[in-house]
């Protein structure tokens, strides 16, 4: 048997527009869904960050999320933790890494009620190392997907490895890069996916293969792929009726995966499962450290020990200075919180906070990295955000009682940061 766990991740940036994202949901969110919805044997794990969530509602999108909720209730899809504003977790500092992930619980489970209980975790842009992993652990989650290239050796196909952290474990799964890739960029036919699911299992009894990829590959980054691919995968894997019957009498999710796996008329040599089901099939395997790194990494860039090209290249002048930029940031917003002591310092410091949080959103970074991605005015956003940041701190400092010689310094930062504010405003123009 073959089992084959789908991730969708489902993710627009804080200062993405009405219009685009109206675009997005007519292209892409509307029609997969109602893909999934006509297809009950689809199983798959979606990620929606926090952001993109709060957004359907804002603008008018709630069918998006009602039909979700209604899949989860199905037993057809599963959901997972993440952080809200989608921030590269590897390069921010570890206190907002725990605020990122509680700040997209938070808001995700006022949207799905109890219907938002997490069992995995999926780092944006599957940018991994393994600071990110006490807080991840400690906020519950029990697995955490990577990208195949992550694995210090070859992808495993028939065991669940771990990774140790102190007395701690989690389950890591990594996705098949060539197959996803493949998927992403319509380079694979559905029926010639089918045959390479089995070419991998060869003569193994049984063995999983997971796949991930952004939502919006499926009719908006390529027009009605969802069909061309995704509906036609499903009605090539479609389970017997009686089992989907039962599948959807069952009320108790763990019920429904386990009537899942185990109906012996389920005789199809391919299944569609969550992520987490294949917990319930393959036994434990071996404790491993995944190699840094993200879903866009290349042999090349680990080579170079450039984990994270598209964020932070080493070799791009853009990304260091906003991520000195970036560090003003977290500095000042820190102090501004600390010294705030009275009501309008407080104000402003608790919007330095919030303006912190967006402004840690990983596009910014991604349209700076000229690989081949370059977006002048997504990049501009992104330094705006931060520099709203800056100015709110600044001016919960500037009207607290703190010390001037405190004031002085943190104006000097300030001045600093208007500085790397300029030089990549003038990067923009050529």
């Amino acid at each position: 048997m073959i089992y084959w766990a789908q991730l969708l991740h489902f993710y627009q940036p804080p200062t993405q527009s009405p219009s685009v994202l109206r675009k997005i949901y007519h292209e892409s969110y509307k029609p997969l869904l109602e893909v999934l919805l006509e297809h009950p044997q689809a199983r798959i794990t979606v990620n929606i960050n926090g952001v993109l969530t709060e957004m359907l509602h804002d603008f008018g999108h709630d069918d998006i999320i009602d039909g979700l909720k209604l899949l989860v209730e199905r037993g057809q899809i599963e959901l997972t933790g993440s952080g809200k504003y989608h921030p590269i977790l590897p390069l921010i500092p570890r206190k907002e890494v725990e605020r990122q992930i509680k700040l997209n619980s938070k808001t995700n489970k006022h949207f799905f009620n109890k219907l938002y209980q997490p069992e995995g975790f999926f780092p944006p842009e599957m940018c991994y190392s393994s600071d990110i992993i006490p807080p991840i652990i400690n906020s519950g989650h029990q697995w955490i997907v990577l990208s195949g290239i992550a694995a210090p050796d070859k992808w495993p196909l028939d065991v669940i490895n771990y990774i140790q952290y102190d007395d701690k474990q989690i389950k890591v799964l990594f996705r098949d890069d060539i197959i996803s890739n493949k998927i992403s960029f319509q380079a694979i036919e559905p029926s010639e996916f089918l045959d390479n699911l089995k070419k991998i299992k060869g003569e193994k009894e049984k063995i999983y293969v997971v796949t991930a990829m952004d939502a919006e590959t499926f009719g908006h980054h390529i027009e009605h792929w969802e069909d061309l691919f995704l509906a036609e995968v499903y009605e090539q894997i479609e389970s017997p009726r009686e089992t989907l019957t039962d599948l959807k009498q069952a009320t108790d999710l763990a019920y429904q995966h386990s009537r899942f796996l185990e109906d012996d008329s389920m005789t199809q040599e391919v299944q569609a499962v969550t992520i987490s089901q294949l917990m319930e099939i393959f036994p434990p395997g071996k404790a491993l450290e995944p190699r840094a790194s993200s879903w866009s990494t290349s042999d090349e860039d680990l080579a170079e020990d450039n984990p994270y090209p598209l964020w932070m290249d080493k070799n791009n002048e853009i990304h260091r200075l906003q991520w000195a930029h970036i560090d003003i940031c977290l500095e000042l917003v820190d102090k501004a919180i600390a010294i705030s002591d009275n009501s309008e310092a407080k104000k402003y410091a608790a919007i330095a906070r919030g303006m912190l949080d967006r402004a840690l959103h990983s596009c910014q970074f991604w349209w700076a990295s000229r690989r081949p991605m370059w977006d002048i005015n997504l990049i501009h956003k992104g330094l705006l955000e931060q520099w709203q940041t800056i100015v709110n701190a600044y001016r919960a400092i500037n009207v607290s009682h703190a010390d001037e010689a405190v004031k002085k310094e943190c104006y000097y930062k300030l001045v600093i940061a208007r500085d790397l504010r300029d030089k990549i405003t003038d990067s923009l123009f050529f």
